[in-house]
């Protein structure tokens, strides 16, 4: 057995120190999860820039994991912070504090008169497995319909709804999961009329109708699909699913991990379309960076699911210190009126992106709300021909000239841009990412990374 001194003497390194590791050495004692690690650490951050142990400076405009919506290091939820971990910082599920009870009633203020009954956990993947609890327990159903590029999390629940991601491998996944095609505007076939998303989602749930055993229970959507590619259904789209889903008595869960709190210009993106939803699940943007998830539904809801005992425990249910941040990250975003913020800034990032478009035939589309924005780079025009090594090309150039910047790929689709800088973004910084972009393009068109086969 190694002894404490020499565990944390070696684990405590100075990165000045000797030749510099390598990140696969860094990561040696790590489970790799997915994407590769970026070839830097992470040693402070502030606003919307991140610096790392050498002092290099990067861009975020991806807000962390979508998440920090206030930017990093925000004065006052980081003086919340020291605050609330002077309070009690976790509690018994039984037990209950001013925070959460308060966190819920703003919650109800902001979603009511409909929505007014919440629950207060800790991850996106929690709240939408929640969600798809209530519905079933209330529904008596257990069958979910979802889009064929949705991402709704990793656990049990969640991972048969998420199709934009790898499923092969883990065996079979929970049974009566069953996808529909994403109204996908950009792809839509020449010869479809401005209708056509919606004549498919008819043919879609005639198909449902078909594949169902007479147990449906809810259809989980994102009103703006973020990781499957920045897609928006073209408006009319939601309200007609919301029909389909009466019609069956099935319920509409929105999920607005991405999207809620202002960053498309509404509070929640589910204004812009004009529908309140059975079930709304929050995360990523509600905590400000911090774990804090909340699932949403109507008194109605809630009364027949607790007559029929509706369980839901995790470790860290109601815990009070995420919900103090929290509050204070709505009262931010009310107060300085950031969502109006958001738009605006949306606006400006839109007409960069669009200018970029105009100079490069590679940016096939431009699109989003927001500060949730995307741009899907195709070989040409044309075809739309799907170029996702070229994507993934400039991604990794925006990060070697100091920008983080997501990009998503899909099989038959091009590399998605993805963007989602915090609501706190200045004009400056949204002119540098643009300018930034404009670069990485530039330059990985110069050393003949696109093929325009």
């Amino acid at each position: 057995m190694k002894t404490e001194d020499h565990i944390f003497s070696s684990a405590q390194r100075s990165p000045g120190s000797e030749t510099a590791p390598t990140i696969a050495e860094l990561t040696r004692n790590l489970i790799r999860y997915g994407s590769k690690f970026l070839p830097c650490i992470v040693e402070r951050a502030s606003g919307a820039m991140l610096y790392d142990e050498q002092g290099k400076a990067f861009l975020d405009f991806t807000s962390g994991q979508m998440s920090a919506i206030l930017g990093h290091a925000h004065p006052e939820i980081v003086a919340t912070m020291a605050e609330a971990a002077r309070e009690p910082v976790h509690l018994y599920s039984g037990l209950l504090s001013r925070p959460v009870l308060e966190l819920a009633e703003v919650l109800a203020e902001l979603l009511g008169p409909k929505l007014t009954k919440a629950l207060m956990l800790s991850t996106g993947a929690e709240s939408n497995e929640a969600a798809l609890r209530l519905a079933k327990l209330y529904t008596g159903g257990h069958e979910v319909v979802a889009f064929d590029h949705a991402w709704h999390g990793m656990t049990g629940a969640t991972f048969p709804t998420t199709f934009s991601a790898k499923r092969r491998g883990y065996g079979p996944p929970m049974p009566g999961v069953m996808a529909i095609p994403t109204p996908y505007v950009y792809r839509r076939p020449e010869w479809a009329g401005e209708n056509f998303e919606l004549d498919m989602l008819d043919f879609a749930f005639d198909l449902v109708d078909r594949q169902s055993v007479g147990s449906l229970a809810a259809v989980l959507v994102e009103p703006i699909l973020s990781s499957g590619g920045v897609i928006e259904p073209p408006l009319g789209y939601l309200a007609r699913l919301q029909e389909k889903c009466r019609e069956r008595g099935m319920l509409l869960i929105a999920d607005e991990a991405q999207t809620g709190l202002g960053r498309t210009g509404a509070m929640f993106a589910c204004e812009h379309h004009g529908i309140v939803p059975d079930i709304i699940t929050l995360s990523k943007t509600l905590g400000a960076g911090l774990p804090l998830a909340a699932t949403i539904t109507t008194p109605e809801i809630e009364e027949k699911c607790h007559e029929r005992g509706f369980l839901f425990y995790t470790t860290h249910v109601s815990d009070p210190f995420p919900a103090r941040i929290g509050l204070k990250a709505v009262e931010i975003i009310l107060r300085d009126q950031l969502t109006d913020h958001a738009a605006r800034m949306g606006e400006r990032l839109d007409a960069g992106l669009r200018a970029l478009q105009q100079n490069h035939e590679c940016i096939g589309d431009v699109r989003g709300r927001g500060l949730l924005a995307g741009i899907e780079f195709v070989g040409d025009r044309q075809t739309k021909r799907a170029v996702p090594a070229f994507g993934a090309a400039v991604s990794r150039r925006c990060f070697e000239l100091g920008m983080n910047i997501n990009i998503v790929q899909l099989p038959g689709m091009g590399g998605v841009m993805r963007m989602a800088p915090p609501l706190t973004i200045t004009p400056q910084e949204i002119d540098l990412g643009v300018e930034i972009i404009g670069r990485a393009i530039g330059d990985c068109l110069d050393a003949g990374l696109l093929d325009k086969r």
